[in-house]
């Protein structure tokens, strides 16, 4: 008798301590799914593992600038020569001693695309811009002439170049620098082309290639 009554109460404890195991599982928070990013169901998490751009004072996503750096250059070109790859899109100044420095830079878009050889014919500091006849066929929308400053397209320096309408320029779309997107000009950030404007004069020999 004592040992059934033994069982008895194990029993009643066993069932007890299950009741109250359930009762805290319903009373337990339970842990939501996570909210899936459509983006990310989409392209398969590429938000996770880009880093953000950085943005500007406005908010703006602001271009991360192609490096300008010394580099390797065996072209058989005189010191002091500026040549352009439109394909690669980056410039190189000859220093010299199979040295050059290179920049990045943006091209003429499809249908703007040109090679020669040209001079630099003159340098302007914060230019103004006019844009030509042709131009504005195209775009009638365009301003008739634009005062130089941060706002103006041809950005803090130009170099013009001889027998053409084309420049060597800064901007102020710093993100279109290493696109084709022009309609024939050469574009720089405005560090660069600051950089590029203090190092030749007029008279400095411009190589295109494509």
């Amino acid at each position: 008798m004592r040992r059934l009554l033994i069982a008895f109460i194990c029993a009643l404890g066993a069932t007890s301590a299950l009741s109250s195991s359930a009762l805290a599982r319903q009373n337990t928070p339970q842990a939501q799914p996570a909210a899936v990013d459509p983006l990310t169901s989409l392209f398969g998490g590429f938000g996770e593992a880009m880093t953000a751009a950085p943005r500007g004072q406005d908010g703006r996503p602001q271009a991360v600038a192609i490096p300008r750096e010394v580099v390797s250059y065996d072209a058989k070109y005189t010191p002091g020569t500026v040549v352009i790859s439109t394909s690669e899109r980056r410039m190189y100044y000859v220093l010299g001693n199979g040295q050059a420095i290179r920049y990045g830079v943006g091209v003429g878009r499809p249908g703007f695309e040109w090679a020669g050889t040209r001079f630099i014919a003159s340098k302007r500091e914060w230019p103004d811009w006019t844009p030509p006849a042709q131009m504005l066929k195209r775009r009638p929308d365009l301003p008739r002439h634009m005062q130089g400053g941060v706002n103006n397209p041809l950005g803090a320096r130009a170099m013009y170049l001889s027998g053409s309408l084309y420049r060597i320029h800064g901007s102020n779309e710093p993100e279109t620098i290493g696109q084709a997107v022009s309609s024939g000009c050469i574009r720089m950030t405005n560090d660069d082309v600051i950089d590029l404007y203090n190092r030749v004069n007029v008279g400095t020999r411009v190589v295109v290639t494509r």
